[in-house]
Protein backbone atom coordinates (compact mmCIF):
# COMPACT_ATOMS: atom_id res chain seq x y z
CA UNK A 1 0.00 0.00 0.00
CA UNK A 2 1.04 3.65 -0.75
CA UNK A 3 1.24 6.37 1.65
CA UNK A 4 -2.17 7.84 2.16
CA UNK A 5 -0.56 11.05 2.98
CA UNK A 6 -0.15 13.88 0.57
CA UNK A 7 2.03 16.29 3.55
CA UNK A 8 2.34 17.16 7.49
CA UNK A 9 -0.75 19.78 7.46
CA UNK A 10 1.06 21.16 11.06
CA UNK A 11 3.07 20.07 13.55
CA UNK A 12 1.74 21.44 17.20
CA UNK A 13 3.82 21.87 20.32
CA UNK A 14 3.19 23.97 23.55
CA UNK A 15 4.80 26.82 24.20
CA UNK A 16 4.34 29.01 27.43
CA UNK A 17 3.48 32.82 25.70
CA UNK A 18 1.86 32.56 22.35
CA UNK A 19 2.62 36.14 21.58
CA UNK A 20 6.12 36.19 22.68
CA UNK A 21 6.42 32.84 20.47
CA UNK A 22 4.87 34.32 17.48
CA UNK A 23 7.34 37.27 17.90
CA UNK A 24 10.39 34.93 18.28
CA UNK A 25 9.82 33.15 15.41
CA UNK A 26 8.99 35.65 13.07
CA UNK A 27 12.08 37.92 14.20
CA UNK A 28 14.62 34.86 13.86
CA UNK A 29 13.56 32.80 11.25
CA UNK A 30 11.16 35.35 9.08
CA UNK A 31 7.85 32.74 9.70
CA UNK A 32 5.18 34.91 9.30
CA UNK A 33 1.94 34.54 11.70
CA UNK A 34 -1.08 33.49 9.50
CA UNK A 35 -3.53 31.98 12.68
CA UNK A 36 -4.82 32.41 15.85
CA UNK A 37 -7.26 30.66 17.14
CA UNK A 38 -8.70 30.84 21.02
CA UNK A 39 -11.17 28.17 22.19
CA UNK A 40 -12.11 27.68 26.09
CA UNK A 41 -12.84 24.09 25.50
CA UNK A 42 -11.04 21.42 23.08
CA UNK A 43 -13.13 20.88 20.25
CA UNK A 44 -12.22 17.04 20.07
CA UNK A 45 -13.22 16.21 23.39
CA UNK A 46 -14.93 19.42 24.76
CA UNK A 47 -13.09 19.39 27.88
CA UNK A 48 -12.81 23.00 29.40
CA UNK A 49 -9.47 24.17 29.13
CA UNK A 50 -8.83 27.75 27.80
CA UNK A 51 -6.38 27.49 25.32
CA UNK A 52 -4.38 30.03 22.51
CA UNK A 53 -3.79 28.38 19.09
CA UNK A 54 -0.99 30.26 16.80
CA UNK A 55 0.04 28.58 13.59
CA UNK A 56 2.96 29.82 11.40
CA UNK A 57 4.14 29.41 8.09
CA UNK A 58 7.29 27.03 7.68
CA UNK A 59 7.31 27.69 4.18
CA UNK A 60 6.36 25.58 0.93
CA UNK A 61 2.84 24.93 2.83
CA UNK A 62 4.18 23.71 6.27
CA UNK A 63 2.72 24.81 9.38
CA UNK A 64 4.11 24.94 12.69
CA UNK A 65 1.68 25.64 15.06
CA UNK A 66 1.55 26.04 19.03
CA UNK A 67 -0.68 25.82 21.95
CA UNK A 68 -0.38 28.02 25.01
CA UNK A 69 -2.65 26.82 28.22
CA UNK A 70 -2.85 28.92 30.82
CA UNK A 71 -5.05 26.94 32.79
CA UNK A 72 -2.23 23.48 33.30
CA UNK A 73 1.33 23.63 34.91
CA UNK A 74 4.19 25.08 33.43
CA UNK A 75 5.68 23.44 30.69
CA UNK A 76 8.36 20.88 31.17
CA UNK A 77 10.45 18.29 29.07
CA UNK A 78 10.46 15.00 28.91
CA UNK A 79 13.23 14.35 31.43
CA UNK A 80 13.80 10.58 29.96
CA UNK A 81 14.77 11.69 26.78
CA UNK A 82 18.44 13.74 26.19
CA UNK A 83 17.58 17.49 25.24
CA UNK A 84 19.42 17.24 21.86
CA UNK A 85 16.80 13.99 21.01
CA UNK A 86 13.72 15.62 20.10
CA UNK A 87 13.89 18.65 17.62
CA UNK A 88 12.08 20.19 14.83
CA UNK A 89 15.16 20.34 11.89
CA UNK A 90 14.14 23.11 9.58
CA UNK A 91 15.60 23.57 5.57
CA UNK A 92 17.54 26.53 4.34
CA UNK A 93 18.59 26.58 0.78
CA UNK A 94 21.65 27.12 1.01
CA UNK A 95 25.16 27.28 3.26
CA UNK A 96 25.44 30.80 3.12
CA UNK A 97 21.32 31.20 4.50
CA UNK A 98 22.57 28.80 7.23
CA UNK A 99 25.82 30.74 8.49
CA UNK A 100 23.30 33.87 8.44
CA UNK A 101 21.29 32.47 10.13
CA UNK A 102 23.80 31.54 12.90
CA UNK A 103 25.09 34.81 12.99
CA UNK A 104 21.89 36.18 13.65
CA UNK A 105 20.59 34.16 16.30
CA UNK A 106 24.39 34.74 18.14
CA UNK A 107 24.32 38.29 17.69
CA UNK A 108 20.84 38.26 19.41
CA UNK A 109 22.52 36.13 22.41
CA UNK A 110 21.11 32.87 21.47
CA UNK A 111 23.61 30.31 22.16
CA UNK A 112 23.89 27.90 18.95
CA UNK A 113 25.64 24.73 18.03
CA UNK A 114 27.51 23.83 14.46
CA UNK A 115 27.53 23.92 11.63
CA UNK A 116 28.06 20.10 11.90
CA UNK A 117 28.81 18.21 8.80
CA UNK A 118 26.38 15.01 9.07
CA UNK A 119 27.23 14.37 4.79
CA UNK A 120 24.17 14.64 3.80
CA UNK A 121 23.66 18.08 4.97
CA UNK A 122 25.17 20.62 7.20
CA UNK A 123 22.94 22.07 10.16
CA UNK A 124 23.01 24.24 13.51
CA UNK A 125 20.94 23.94 16.74
CA UNK A 126 19.43 25.96 19.00
CA UNK A 127 16.37 26.66 21.70
CA UNK A 128 13.38 28.75 20.92
CA UNK A 129 11.98 30.53 23.76
CA UNK A 130 9.90 27.28 25.35
CA UNK A 131 12.86 25.12 25.63
CA UNK A 132 12.12 23.74 22.21
CA UNK A 133 15.24 22.62 20.02
CA UNK A 134 15.35 23.81 16.51
CA UNK A 135 18.00 22.54 13.95
CA UNK A 136 18.27 24.60 10.62
CA UNK A 137 19.83 22.42 7.96
CA UNK A 138 21.19 22.61 4.85
CA UNK A 139 21.61 20.13 2.13
CA UNK A 140 25.23 19.09 0.72
CA UNK A 141 24.73 15.65 -0.27
CA UNK A 142 26.70 14.66 -3.19
CA UNK A 143 26.24 12.37 -5.97
CA UNK A 144 25.47 8.78 -4.97
CA UNK A 145 25.53 8.92 -1.37
CA UNK A 146 21.57 9.20 -1.17
CA UNK A 147 21.79 6.01 -3.10
CA UNK A 148 24.12 4.30 -0.61
CA UNK A 149 21.85 4.99 2.37
CA UNK A 150 19.53 3.55 0.68
CA UNK A 151 20.97 0.27 -0.34
CA UNK A 152 21.89 -0.80 3.52
CA UNK A 153 18.74 1.04 5.32
CA UNK A 154 16.98 -2.19 6.07
CA UNK A 155 20.34 -4.34 6.72
CA UNK A 156 20.88 -1.45 9.47
CA UNK A 157 18.18 -1.57 10.81
CA UNK A 158 17.69 -5.24 11.07
CA UNK A 159 21.36 -5.41 12.39
CA UNK A 160 20.11 -2.36 14.93
CA UNK A 161 16.97 -4.44 16.31
CA UNK A 162 19.61 -7.41 17.13
CA UNK A 163 22.56 -5.55 18.54
CA UNK A 164 21.43 -2.09 19.88
CA UNK A 165 24.48 -0.91 18.75
CA UNK A 166 25.61 1.03 15.92
CA UNK A 167 25.29 -0.33 12.53
CA UNK A 168 28.54 0.33 10.28
CA UNK A 169 27.33 0.27 7.48
CA UNK A 170 27.26 4.38 7.07
CA UNK A 171 30.13 5.14 8.87
CA UNK A 172 31.71 7.18 6.08
CA UNK A 173 28.47 9.90 7.27
CA UNK A 174 30.23 11.38 10.39
CA UNK A 175 33.74 9.90 10.13
CA UNK A 176 34.94 12.67 7.13
CA UNK A 177 36.05 9.60 4.44
CA UNK A 178 32.65 10.41 2.32
CA UNK A 179 35.16 13.17 1.44
CA UNK A 180 36.70 10.41 -0.38
CA UNK A 181 34.38 8.08 -1.25
CA UNK A 182 32.15 10.65 -3.32
CA UNK A 183 33.97 12.97 -5.08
Amino acid sequence: MGSIVQKIHHVAYRCKDALETARWYEKHLGMKLVLSIAEDAVPSTGEPDPYMHIFLDAGMGNVLAFFELPTRKPMGRDENTPAWTQHLALQVDSMETLLAAQARLQTAGIEVVGPTDHALFQSIYFFDPNGHRLELACNTHLPGMLEALDKVKWDMLEEWAQTKKAPKHAAWMHDGSYKEMFK
